[in-house]
């Protein structure tokens, strides 16, 4: 009688640990989205992972280019210049160089992420 209770009451511990468990994962999902989707500013959840792998909003990057669009040769232009003005060895600020860096892979992973756009919202499809 006693390991039966014993048993019993295992399975309603593992149950209870169970169910504890899925709620905490479906709460972490609902959060992770809700945290993609305030990142993504009312853009795809890709852009709000590409902010959050290179730690620049494309805002920043383009504020640190000084670019108004993101076209492949304004960006190129910028990114030469600033990059030519902040080398170190012509006296400039290695700091800046790599932010004018970070700016300019953030702007060229956003070019590739409209490039490889699907769906409704595609160009061309």
């Amino acid at each position: 009688k006693m390991a039966k209770q014993l048993i019993q009451l295992i399975i309603a511990g593992g149950q209870v640990i169970g169910k504890a468990f899925t709620n905490a994962v479906r709460q972490e999902i609902r959060l992770s989205q809700e945290a993609a989707k305030r990142h993504s500013q009312n853009k795809s959840t890709a852009h709000a992972a590409e902010t959050l792998r290179m730690g620049m909003t494309l805002d920043e990057a383009k504020q640190i280019l000084n670019v108004d669009n993101i076209s492949k040769e304004e960006v190129e232009k910028q990114y030469q210049h600033l990059f030519d003005v902040n080398d170190k060895s012509k006296g400039g600020s290695f700091y800046i160089q790599s932010k004018v860096v970070r700016a300019k892979e953030r702007i060229d992973q956003e070019i590739q992420l409209e490039g490889n756009k699907q769906g409704p919202d595609a160009t061309g499809t």
